[in-house]
């Protein structure tokens, strides 16, 4: 299966849309975080930074990944998109530990007070319009099914979740300013930072452990690999065949699927082996726009069959050197 220049197109144009949504966030957010002094708005504003530095080469990869495959790239630039995921999770895991770092030095540090009616209506703000943009890409990754564009709607999952998170929290000394509530108070910002990172942090860990996962040619998730089976199975067992096992591997966003099937008799008619998998060529497609599938025989070699041709061919040379030398 193959992907078009429009769908190049259309990914790059919704990169585009994120990317100049988060240089917006980047700049109010640290301006924000530089004027109130709160760590929360700042991891806020880290985030959304690695998220704009990671985006402009991922906008120039685009147009390499819908490039077709040949020899000296036999499963095309797929394993670039890979790399650069794997690369982005580890930076985001970096800089989340290293604000929980700081923000524990903070608390055991007397805490820190900041304007928390400020911070909440503007996380208020910001949870309103990463809603927006992460529904804007699910709508228009719905045709692609594009990695990039997935992992672009988990940065903005994650930072929707942040700014609701610390909208509610830094709501409480607005609308509850009872005594026990303010002495809590320069606590509040560290220890909402550190309870959203923690939350956060599963999302770029399960990225890279998958990313490597690909990069080893390791067989995906089983839920992958059971819904592939699941999809194709019903089909080649109509060819009575004994026994099915599967290679499948991921590139990026390419899934490289064969299916090898051991028959119960000797002949199989090509044309209905052909039949086969087409038919489950058009079962795919319906679940995967980008991948790779073939249907192949496993051939067991017969010992006696081998050792007798092997004779043969030794009996046929000898044969053949004597009738020279008679000459």
């Amino acid at each position: 299966m193959r992907i078009g220049k429009k769908s190049s197109k259309r990914e790059k144009k919704a990169m585009s849309v994120s990317l100049y949504a988060n240089l917006m966030f980047v700049v109010v957010e640290l301006v924000m975080a530089i004027v109130t002094g709160s760590q929360a708005v700042l991891l806020d504003g880290v985030y959304d930074g690695i998220e704009f530095v990671m985006l402009l080469p991922s906008i120039f990869l685009i147009p390499l990944l819908y490039k077709p495959s040949n020899e000296k790239y036999p499963f095309g630039h797929m394993q670039m998109e890979t790399v650069f995921i794997v690369v982005k999770g580890i930076t985001m895991i970096t800089v989340t530990v290293g604000l929980i770092t700081n923000s524990i030095n903070i608390l055991f540090h007397g805490g820190r007070t900041v304007d928390f009616g400020v911070v909440a209506w503007f996380e208020l703000l910001a949870c309103v319009l990463g809603i927006i943009v992460t529904f804007y890409l699910k709508r228009k990754n719905k045709a692609m099914n594009s990695p990039l564009i997935t992992v672009e709607m988990q940065g903005w999952k994650m930072d929707s979740m942040l700014s609701l998170g610390m909208t509610a929290v830094f709501f409480l000394p607005v609308f509850l300013p009872f005594k026990g509530v303010g002495q809590l108070t320069p606590y509040l910002d560290p220890f909402i930072t550190i309870v959203l990172s923690m939350i956060m942090l599963p999302i770029p860990v399960k990225t890279v452990f998958t990313g490597i996962r690909d990069l080893l040619l390791i067989s995906p998730e089983e839920e992958t690999v059971s819904e592939i089976e699941q999809t194709v199975e019903p089909i080649i067992q109509e060819s009575n065949c004994v026994d099915i096992y599967y290679d499948i591997v991921r590139t990026g966003r390419k899934l490289w699927i064969s299916a090898y099937i051991k028959l119960n008799k000797d002949e199989l008619s090509v044309r209905k082996f052909k039949m086969l998998q087409t038919r489950c060529i058009a079962a795919l497609s319906e679940k995967y726009t980008d991948f790779y599938f073939e249907l192949l025989p496993e051939i067991e070699l017969d010992m006696e069959e081998l050792e007798e041709l092997q004779e043969k061919q030794e009996k046929q040379q000898m044969e053949n050197k004597n009738g020279r030398e008679d000459k």
